[in-house]
């Protein structure tokens, strides 16, 4: 099985776009499919970045699918968070006739996609969309509006239907969850409405592996339970991810064994930090000037033209902050209030200038802050004698 999720499908990087990106991807999917004789895709939820994708995102997808079905390769889907699950499900029945099992209603947990493997048996594959706890509780039967909650009644209807069927059939769950030990990036949607956003990995016991979507790194939190994570960086936290797929073998007696297939990396992520200076000329930051770049400034004052000069040396930088290095300012755990006890407006004025560009204003700044303050108190004074009136 070729075990793959959060294809995010429509997603830019920081506003470049990156759908030729996610087709080379789901070129290099097929391939894949077609090289190791795969006989099953499970995709783990967040097929499209939004709930109303542009048109080019769907008919990439839809592409895909078509190429999938002509491989005869079965494939199972649920929706994740980011899906519009009944957009997404629309015309599932027609599709499974072609292979393709959308699973994107929560009242079909419980039935599986049956995928043969003779002599050794039925593959009972379950798919369990993003559950969102309050419109899917009652629904279920779970005790509360909380996500643990309602997997577990998910997975009670699952271990149901396996008990009813034959001896050493093995299973698989797809579920798009956030699993108590998983390592989480900044792209991922939080999921914390509805309580808790996490889930124990036991809540999923009794069935052979799980594939999940929802974090965005590869990652093994047991033996049988695991994150493809996404086939792409969606953000500069992600800049140490290593992009993959998980090709899973299930033996006869339920025995799993993977390894993880590389995705196609359309541009490197660098994340550089330091004065401009330092970051122009150091000959160490050569192999990253290909790369897109994220770059943190410490300059104590800032410098003109940063992301001007920065381009001409890492043309694909797509992000700029500031935090400059000081040592004015000891105690920067002090609150607010505490900073500005008994200070006038005009040092406060000036506070304000000096941290937002890292130096002081000059005698005529100075003074262009005096009369705008003037200027205040004496409109407030005026509009106050109005009233006096």
């Amino acid at each position: 099985m070729l075990h793959t999720s959060d294809w995010h499908l429509g997603r830019s990087f920081h506003r470049v776009g990156l759908l030729d990106a996610q087709a080379a991807f789901l070129d290099h999917l097929v391939a894949t499919v077609r090289e190791h004789d795969v006989d099953a895709v499970l995709v783990a939820g967040d097929v499209y970045d939004r709930a109303i994708p542009p048109l080019a995102a769907v008919e990439l997808f839809d592409s895909t699918l078509h190429r999938l079905a002509e491989a005869g390769v079965p494939t199972v889907m649920i929706s994740g968070n980011h899906d519009s699950a009944r957009r997404l499900g629309v015309g599932a029945r027609l599709i499974e006739r072609a292979g393709v099992h959308l699973r994107t209603d929560p009242g079909g947990i419980g039935t599986p996609v049956l995928l043969p493997d003779p002599p050794h048996g039925d593959v009972a594959v379950y798919g369990l969309p993003y559950l969102e706890p309050a419109l899917v509780r009652e629904r279920l039967g779970a005790a509360r509006s909380r996500h643990q909650a309602v997997l577990a009644a998910a997975m009670d209807r699952v271990r149901a239907d396996l008990a009813a069927r034959p001896a050493g059939t093995r299973s698989v769950v797809l579920a798009h969850a956030f699993v108590t030990g998983g390592e989480t990036s900044d792209s991922e949607r939080d999921i914390t409405v509805g309580g808790v956003a996490s889930v124990p990995a036991a809540v999923f016991d009794g069935v052979d592996y799980v594939a999940l979507g929802h974090l965005h790194g590869a990652q093994a939190l047991t033996h049988r339970v695991r994150y493809s994570g996404s086939p792409l960086a969606y953000s500069f936290s992600e800049w140490r991810h290593r992009k993959t797929m998980w090709l899973v073998d299930l033996a006869p007696g339920g025995e799993v064994t993977a390894e993880r297939v590389d995705c196609p990396v359309p541009r490197r992520l660098a994340r550089l930090r330091g004065r401009l200076e330092d970051l122009l000329a150091d000959p160490a930051l050569d192999r990253h000037e290909d790369a897109w770049v994220e770059a943190v400034l410490t300059d104590p004052v800032r410098p003109a033209e940063p992301m001007a000069r920065l381009t001409r040396r890492f043309p694909h930088t797509l992000a700029l902050t500031f935090e400059p290095e000081r040592s004015d300012d000891p105690d920067g755990h002090l609150s607010y209030a505490r900073r500005l006890h008994g200070r006038t407006d005009q040092q406060i004025a000036e506070d304000f200038v000096a941290h937002v560009r890292g130096a002081g204003p000059d005698a005529h700044e100075r003074a262009a802050l005096r009369g705008a303050l003037d200027d205040v108190r004496a409109g407030l004074a005026a509009r106050e004698g109005e009233v006096g009136r």
